[in-house]
Formats: structure tokens, sequence, C-alpha cells
């Protein structure tokens, strides 16, 4: 992780990087929050914005995660011109959702989007799609058939009517239109079948089970 955060002399960067947010256009808003349903853009449509631009203007970029605080996620991101060797750099420090490689992923996703979205200087939306990098009260369902009540060491009201499933944890989160939604993490894959049941849907784009609390399948 390095002491500062820009070399002794960025001028020929500096100028290089002008020309490359001359060139900048909003990145598209290519996938939509489930719990919000609000629209925002991806990790994959904020590098397609800049990639080209970065190219043409003699720009590498590089985004590496490093050692900070336990239960925190550090990410530097850092822009290097190619024929002079200046460079400027950022670092995003985050809460882990949860101490598993999911969590890990997730928080690390989010913190590369908006970590080369603000060092390039690239227009990006305010969303709340956040909800997957924050901490949440979760569940764990231990040894246990595919349809037996769920239980846990501390039991919660929300949970309490859903089956059972050997391998799976259940979350609680509160979506950005207010209402609390239900995810479910762990051995999902290979019990989508009882998850279905249950009224949840698999949402491809992040890779996540859910459906809303109060009863309702995620339609």
């Amino acid at each position: 992780m390095p002491e500062t955060f820009c070399s002794a002399e960025i001028a020929d960067l500096a100028a290089a990087m002008l020309k490359v947010q001359q060139a900048l256009t909003p990145a598209c808003k290519d996938a939509e929050n489930p719990f919000s349903k609000s629209r925002y853009a991806t990790l994959n449509s904020v590098i397609e914005a800049c990639r080209d631009a970065l190219i043409a203007h003699g720009i590498w970029v590089v985004q590496v995660p490093v050692p900070v605080e336990s239960g925190h996620l550090g990410l530097m991101t850092k822009l290097v011109h190619a024929a002079t060797g200046q460079w400027q750099a950022s670092l995003m420090v985050m809460p882990l959702p949860k101490a598993d490689p999911q969590g890990y992923g997730s928080a690390l996703t989010y913190a590369r989007r908006y970590g080369l979205a603000t060092l390039v200087g690239l227009v990006s939306e305010a969303d709340d799609d956040a909800i997957t990098a924050m901490p949440h009260r979760s569940r764990t369902v231990k040894g246990a058939s595919a349809k037996s009540p769920v239980t846990a060491e501390e039991p919660d009201p929300i949970l309490a009517g859903l089956p059972r499933i050997d391998g799976v944890t259940y979350a609680t989160v509160q979506a950005g239109n207010g209402r609390t939604c239900i995810t479910a993490s762990g051995a999902t894959q290979a019990k989508k079948v009882f998850l279905q049941e249950a009224g949840f849907r698999w949402d491809a784009g992040r890779k996540i089970w859910w459906r809303y609390a109060e009863g309702q399948a995620a339609a």
C-alpha cells in the first residue's frame, strides 16, 4: 500500500487524463437492484465506458486488494501513464458483509466499480445496490432435512416459517423501498427446487436467491 497517492510528477498523466475525460460518456445502467427496483451501472458497464479512452491515451489501470483492518476490504485503484510512469492512486476501505468468499466477492466488486469510476471521473448515478455490501442479520441452518421447520440459535420470527434446508443460510435485509427481504446463500444450487417452492427467485446478475419477507414470492 503506497504511503502517498501520486508520483512526484503528474503533469503528463494529468494532460492524458484530461483527454480521457473529454472522451468519456456516462456508464450505461445495465442492471436492476431487485430490492429497491432502481437501475445501476455494473462493474462491466463502468469498465466498458472508460476502457477505450484510457487505452487510447496510454493509461494503465490496476486494481488490487491491500491489507487493512480485520473485517474490512481494502482496494487500491491505480492509474499509470505508460509513457512516463507517472501515477495516481486511491484507496477504498469498506466493511465486509460476511467473513466468507461470497461476502468478500460482493464487497470487492462493489469497491472496484466505485473506485474506478471515482478515480477516472466517470459519471455514475446514485443507487441502492450496496445492499449486498452491507452487514445484515443472518441465521445459519445446520444439519437439517430439506422440509423440516427452521430453527436458529437466535429465533427470528421472520425466518421461522421458512423450510430448513441443509447447507443453506437465510438472512434478512432492508431493501431501498422499505420492505424486508430474505436472501438465501450457501449450498443453494443443489437445493434450488426447494427454494423455488418457498418463493425464492434466482437473480443471475447478483448471483443470489431472494424473496420478500411478507409471505410473497419474488415475482
